[in-house]
């Protein structure tokens, strides 16, 4: 018997070092290997934003693996705010 996830949808602004350093790169891969859908975009002020949308076990997984980041990043602070699914993306992309 298949178990039912509720989907879930996080809206996260990493702060700290995370930009040029291949954050948007690796949390897209994390996302795409979790397969959770969504965007992650730098923003004018050094932040990264990111928008998930999944299954809420993979929604809360990705999260975890992305505040680790990849070697070089360093996330200092997440700040995140669930908001109702949509169902709006097809696939995980790099916003520029």
């Amino acid at each position: 018997m298949e178990e039912a996830y509720q989907m879930a949808r996080a809206r996260v602004i990493f702060r700290g070092r995370v930009q040029g350093v291949f954050f948007r790169s690796f949390t897209q891969q994390t996302a795409a290997a979790l397969d959770v859908s969504g965007f992650v975009k730098n923003l004018p002020d050094g932040s990264v934003e990111a928008v998930f949308e999944g299954a809420e076990p993979l929604v809360k997984e990705t999260l975890n693996i992305c505040r680790q980041g990849p070697p070089h990043a360093s996330v200092e602070d997440m700040n995140i705010k669930w908001e109702p699914y949509s169902g709006e993306f097809r696939g995980f992309s790099v916003r520029y």
